[in-house]
């Protein structure tokens, strides 16, 4: 990350957003309930509730990404009025809000709930708001994938109160072609519907994705973004919105466009991007203050990964699976297979844009250089090195498609080609679908690095490189999220804590594994290995949930069962496994064991990564629930209900002076996740730059410190091997303040050396502060 400043960089203070708590406001948890949270919120230190999307969603949508009315707030959420009661309730506690969008797609999976799109079903192009949607209308009738897929579906279409009805869907009729039977009116509309098999190959307009169900929107055009971003820029200019954040700008045909155009409506906003960026990249120089915070993520949960390692979990992958993986490989192909599969209909449509190509080559070749991309996609002028990266690779790979690759890569560096245009559209959509959703289920080496905005084949993150890291991040992007959990993390922060603590013992885990393996065998190895390191991530977790998420992951990878089509008898296999692990005595007493064992050091990586997450550099963001021990795994189980009553009980009582172990109730997390917000809250002043720490002696290596400016925060990595060692011994931390006072235990520490066998007595983290500054703040 380069260390200059950019030139409109913004931080913390000047935005006045100092750190947010993600809700999923939900129709279970709705306005009103959120707005019941805010003097909790306040209490644990936030500044500001960041919200799932509010506008009026799918009815019954459980996340809000599916907005079919862009006009109104969502009324199962509780509508405009719910909405005022919560702005009332965070101003009467002092917080702020920041509210999530989505600009790229539209819900469509119940027409007659969007009124742009129904009207654009009924009249077509002649619609006004045909320009809305992305589609090809040089195609003819726009393709509909809902029908079973089965030669007589269209005999099920029904005519009812004047629109024609598959099962529970429903379609307008445009005026004047009711007349017939269901199918010959099917035949006079503007849409053809067509078996739901037929969507990846066939659609006629863009998607979030492989999701037929959300339809790309224009808001590169200026009537389509003021339309759609009208009430949201309502709620700015009354000053009952501090923050947007923007969801999937990947899939928008220009963002850099967008983004300003977003920035010039909202001048004053908190602006961040859900920007995945690969190992390396760099956040383009966007109007924005930063990302939603994986980049972050990736660094923080490395740290506490031992890189010596690696070389012992790629063996035992190789020893499992029967062959050594190639990551490089592995994502080319499922890359490759998502271009050319899940996204044909997109990359067909990328194909016609070069006619004077014969079709199949030039969807060869497209397919070749999307899966051979090394990011999401590129942004001019660096685009052109990815492009450059992606044509020699694909012609590594392809020398057959020379030609054709040279031809259509001519196309992609002229700015003015209407491919040049999409074909960014697709290469993200193919990393999202090929690598997050596909590869990361197929690779099980050590499963804690595969997340989202994380690089599996990067074994950790050393001491040295975070503090490259985080240095450049307080020059470049000081306002930008931090984060450990999403809603779309492919398992909780607390889940990696305890994964990670497998690198320090290798031999111990393959042991371990390969014993239960060979016991209750699976015929798929690498999931099996995914599987029993989910197990020993989350364990105890309940039998169902279990259940769940290994369904979802198993078809996500695509190997051995899939969406499109389960295998019964795999799929039996595997729940039957896990039935095992609970009903086998022998083999759950196993597991619970081995959990217990590993828990303890996963607690203190937990601790570790959560204060460095908090204190680093940008704006910290905590997701509901995880301020205690949280085993969540992937979508939709990190949204289970949140037990706050529990949570507000336990603040409470840390604030009448209880000092926790750290212990299965989870309140030392929350001891370190209350105190360093609300020092961050109320002397920012001790924020605002950064020095790396050193400690001195036999451990050093076994501390992360750094200064933030007078506030100095100080974690263990490695806690197995520190004990193995002999402890923390002499080792000592070198204070540029003194006296401080550690914000966990209340201690005050008036030496410039101290003894990290001393000042982490208690807790495996600490939190220092100039005393004279906590004793004016209290």
């Amino acid at each position: 990350m380069p260390d200059t400043p950019r030139p409109d960089v913004t931080t913390a203070a000047t935005t006045g957003v100092g750190s947010t708590y993600r809700i999923q406001v939900r129709p279970g948890f709705d306005l009103n309930a959120t707005a019941g949270l805010a003097d909790y919120l306040a209490d644990l230190g936030i500044t500001h509730l960041y919200s799932a999307p509010l506008l009026t969603a799918t009815p019954g949508s459980a996340h809000g990404y599916d907005v079919v009315d862009h006009r109104a707030v969502n009324p199962e959420l509780g509508g405009e009025a719910g909405r005022q009661r919560l702005v009332r309730a965070l101003r009467a506690a002092g917080l702020g809000l920041v509210v999530d969008i989505v600009p790229n797609h539209a819900g469509v999976a119940r027409p007659e709930a969007n009124p742009a799109w129904w009207d654009v079903l009924r009249r077509g192009r002649d619609s006004a708001y045909a320009d809305w949607f992305d589609i090809d209308w040089d195609r003819g009738r726009l393709l509909l994938p809902v029908l079973a897929d089965t030669p007589d579906a269209l005999d099920d279409l029904k005519v009812v109160e004047g629109e024609l009805r598959y099962h529970e869907h429903r379609f307008p009729i445009t005026d004047g072609t009711g007349a017939g039977t269901p199918r010959e009116v099917h035949d006079r509309q503007h849409y053809e519907l067509i078996s739901w098999r037929r969507g990846d190959t066939e659609l006629t307009y863009r998607r979030f994705f492989a999701v037929s169900d959300l339809a790309g929107l224009r808001v590169e055009d200026p009537a389509v973004f003021a339309a759609t971003h009208a009430e949201i820029l309502r709620w700015v200019d009354a000053g009952e919105v501090d923050g947007i954040r923007v969801d999937h700008p990947d899939g928008l045909r220009d963002p850099a466009g967008y983004l300003a155009r977003l920035r010039a409506a909202a001048p004053a906003a908190w602006l961040l991007v859900e920007k995945i960026l690969e190992y390396g990249e760099e956040l383009p120089d966007w109007s924005v203050d930063g990302t939603t915070g994986y980049d972050a993520l990736a660094a923080v949960c490395g740290l506490f990964v031992d890189g010596r390692a690696e070389g012992d979990f790629t063996a035992l992958d190789t020893r499992l699976t029967g062959h050594l993986t190639s990551w490089e490989n592995l994502i080319h192909d499922s890359k490759l297979a998502a271009a050319t599969r899940l996204l044909a209909a997109e990359l067909s449509r990328l194909a016609a844009l070069v006619p004077e190509l014969p079709p199949e080559q030039a969807r060869a070749a497209l397919a070749e250089l999307a899966a051979c991309f090394p990011v999401y996609r590129g942004y001019p002028p660096a685009g052109a090195r990815h492009l450059a990266a992606a044509r020699s690779e694909a012609g590594r790979r392809r020398p057959d498609l020379t030609a054709t690759l040279d031809a259509v890569t001519a196309r992609l560096r002229d700015p003015g080609h209407e491919l040049a245009a999409r074909f960014p559209q697709l290469t993200g959509a193919v990393m999202a679908k090929g690598v997050e959703d596909t590869a990361y289920y197929r690779w099980s080496r050590f499963v804690a690095l595969n997340e989202v905005g994380g690089s599996p084949a990067h074994f950790g993150v050393p001491p040295a490189e975070f503090h490259r890291f985080a240095a450049a991040r307080q020059v470049r992007w000081p306002a930008s999220m931090t984060t450990l959990s999403t809603h779309d993390t492919k398992r909780g922060e607390d889940v990696r804590a305890r994964l990670a603590v497998l690198s320090e013992l290798p031999d111990r885990w393959a042991e371990r594994v390969a014993d239960w393996m060979s016991r209750a065998p699976l015929a798929d190895p690498a999931f099996a290995h995914l599987l029993w390191q989910t197990a020993a991530g989350a364990w105890p977790i309940e039998r169902d949930r279990l259940h769940a998420y290994v369904e979802k992951a198993a078809r996500e990878a695509s190997v051995s069962t899939s969406w499109a089509d389960p295998d019964p008898g795999f799929e039996r296999e595997l729940h039957a496994l896990v039935d095992r692990m609970y009903d086998d005595p022998e083999l759950h007493a196993e597991i619970t064991a081995f959990a217990a064992e590993i828990t303890p050091a996963g607690w203190a990586n937990a601790l570790g990564q959560k204060l460095v997450q908090l204190a680093m550099p940008g704006v910290p963001d905590t997701y509901q629930g995880t301020e205690l021990w949280e085993n969540s795994l992937v979508d939709p189980d990190n949204r289970r209900p949140v037990d706050f009553a529990v949570r507000r009980d336990l603040l409470a009582r840390l604030d009448a002076g209880w000092r926790p172990e750290v212990a299965a109730d989870g309140a030392a997390k929350l001891l370190v996740v209350s105190r360093t917000l609300r020092l961050r809250r109320d002397r920012p002043e001790l924020f605002a730059g950064y020095r790396p720490v050193p400690a001195h002696g036999p451990a050093g290596t076994h501390a992360v410190a750094f200064d933030r400016g007078g506030a100095i925060a100080v974690a263990t990595r490695l806690p197995l091997h520190l004990a193995g060692a002999g402890g923390w011994r002499d080792t000592t931390l070198s204070l540029p303040v003194h006296p401080v006072t550690d914000m966990f235990t209340g201690r005050v520490y008036s030496g410039s050396e101290l003894l990290m066998h001393d000042l982490l007595s208690t807790y495996p983290v600490a939190l220092l502060a100039p005393t004279d500054s906590v004793e004016a703040a209290a």
